[in-house]
């Protein structure tokens, strides 16, 4: 059936709506009162409407222009102007491949929500009341879990529950952060039944004899409840065991795996921005199981895994059910990891090459890091040549948006940092590390040679030389878009916080449109945003021919 229509919400509105064209029935920010001055926007449903579920389906959306009379008050809607497009909305999945996001730090209950209990418990009932909204409505752990590890949270969950409801199947697990409760559970029932191994990291980050981190502590709780091939072993290769993956097996066959930048943790799935990729292929399931055998028999070892055949190839995994792709698994030597970066590097400015060639990422850090692709990523916003889009929680500089400048835009995920003036806080600390944990770069998603780089390598030439990790290459536009969808809704949030720090001083505010209100940010009366869309030296004009 069909669910009742509802108008976007607008993060702008005008100064005086009472001098316009309202329906009293919507509030000033309802774009029936306050439309976009926008060429291109990202609806997020459930931000507004529908609750803490939205409905996953075809939706069409209803654009109408307006206009304004000539004293400047916008006239009344007139549907006769509509025009209507039909979209699938839902996770993304073709053929064998699915790919989930999480949604990242976001404001759904409160500024102030828990993320866990008080208390250093490992385990905890997540249907415990976490808090109350700004109506006294309360609301549980698992509301926010829910909401803000979205369709991640969802394919991680649903693949621990498909292993644990199906006896013949068991499971293989490379952990870097483990935290995550209800993971953690889902585990240690599996490790009652004889049916999971995991690797676990032991890097200081997640290991101390003084004072047990909760990876520690996973391990004393998996080594009492392990019975027959359960095993948990724990190493860093030459600095981290930095994958984040699940293998499934039924019986001794390998089925399906899961991979991306996801840390099976709660700073993972509830406060940084990530994904994962889920690979319901047998061949790509076998790849994915082979290298974690020759962990697991190497005892995770730097040097074993480089004497092995799986370093220092790049290994196929196209077929009939996964579009073309293929991936590298490091640690590397100096040599093959230097070829792996450049050869991301040569395609990120092979795009300067193409009409409205075009370049999106999140990457976690670029202050940090030796190899070729960072300085390359900082360096791109500096050429008209390129659509760059990029963001980062530490990008060694930012670059905002100027009008009447084709130049690309860098921003951070970290507003609350010192590269921005006060009183840039609309975004509270966080106090759990990254916002920004993505490490994806995409290329020119809008033609049949794009191009995304993601999973869990965070794109360094030291993590290449030392960590385990899985570097993903995939050429294929429906995926390409997915990615690019994430890094502009990602941009244009920070990006609007990032250029509001600069507005009038006052009380920070928690969402964007009451940090736009603080900095003096309102509609215009007349047609005078459209002109950088038409400008062929501004940004914006790019951004609409690109789109």
């Amino acid at each position: 059936g069909s669910a009742k229509g509802y108008y976007l919400w607008n993060t702008l509105r005008f100064k005086d709506p009472a001098k316009h064209a309202q329906d009293a029935k919507e509030p000033p920010a309802s774009s029936v009162n306050a439309p976009f001055h926008k060429f291109r926007w990202v609806h997020v449903p459930g931000i507004f409407h529908q609750g803490l579920k939205p409905v996953f389906a075809n939706y069409t959306y209803t654009v109408t222009p307006r206009y304004f009379d000539s004293t400047g008050s916008m006239l009344p809607l007139d549907k006769s102007l509509s025009g209507t497009t039909t979209i699938a909305v839902g996770p993304f999945k073709k053929k064998g491949l699915e790919l989930a996001f999480t949604r990242g730090f976001v404001h759904r209950f409160s500024k102030n929500a828990p993320l866990r209990p008080k208390g250093k418990a490992l385990l905890y009932d997540i249907n415990a009341v976490a808090g109350k909204n700004a109506k006294g409505e309360s609301f549980t752990f698992a509301d926010e879990y829910a909401w803000m590890g979205f369709t991640t949270r969802e394919k991680i969950l649903g693949l621990l529950e498909q292993v644990v409801s199906k006896k013949s199947m068991r499971l293989d697990v490379f952990a870097y952060d483990l935290s995550e409760t209800t993971i953690m559970t889902q585990l240690l029932k599996l490790a009652g039944e004889g049916r999971v191994r995991v690797i676990l990291d032991n890097a200081s980050l997640h290991h101390d004899t003084a004072k047990p981190k909760p990876e520690d502590e996973f391990e004393k709780e998996f080594n009492k409840v392990a019975k027959g091939n359960a095993a948990l072993l724990r190493g860093k290769f030459g600095r981290y065991a930095h994958d984040k993956v699940f293998v499934l097996y039924d019986g001794a066959t390998p089925v399906s795996a899961l991979a991306g930048s996801t840390n099976f943790s709660v700073t993972g799935l509830y406060v940084n921005s990530n994904h994962v990729l889920v690979f319901n292929d047998a061949r790509v399931a076998a790849v994915y199981a082979s290298v974690f055998q020759a962990a697991w028999s190497g005892k995770v070892s730097k040097a074993k895994f480089l004497a092995s055949s799986l370093t220092g190839q790049v290994i196929n995994l196209t077929t009939a059910n996964i579009p073309t792709a293929n991936v590298t698994f490091s640690p590397h030597d100096p040599t093959f990891a230097t070829k792996r970066l450049g050869d991301l590097v040569a395609r990120v400015h092979s795009e300067g090459t193409q009409k409205n060639g075009s370049v999106m990422f999140a990457v976690m850090d670029l202050a940090q890091g030796s190899g070729a692709v960072f300085p390359a990523l900082k360096a791109l916003h500096k050429t008209g040549d390129i659509f760059s889009y990029g963001i980062s929680d530490s990008p060694d500089g930012i670059q905002l948006y100027e009008p009447g400048r084709k130049t690309g835009l860098l921003v951070t995920g970290k507003p609350i940092g010192t590269k921005l003036p006060p009183p840039f806080d609309q975004v509270p600390a966080l106090g759990f590390g990254h916002q920004i944990h993505h490490k994806f770069v995409v290329c020119g998603f809008n033609r049949k040679d794009a191009t995304v780089y993601c999973s869990s390598s965070n794109l360094a030439q030291g993590g290449e030389e030392e960590n385990g990790d899985n570097l993903i290459e995939i050429q294929d536009q429906d995926v390409a878009t997915a990615f690019a969808i994430e890094a502009v809704a990602l941009v244009d949030h920070f990006q609007f916080l990032d250029r509001s720090s600069t507005g009038k001083k006052g009380t920070p505010q928690a969402d964007k449109a009451a940090a736009a209100v603080l900095a003096g940010w309102f509609l215009s009366t007349t047609d005078k945003w459209t002109k950088p869309y038409y400008d062929p030296n501004d940004l914006h004009c790019s951004d609409r021919l690109l789109f």
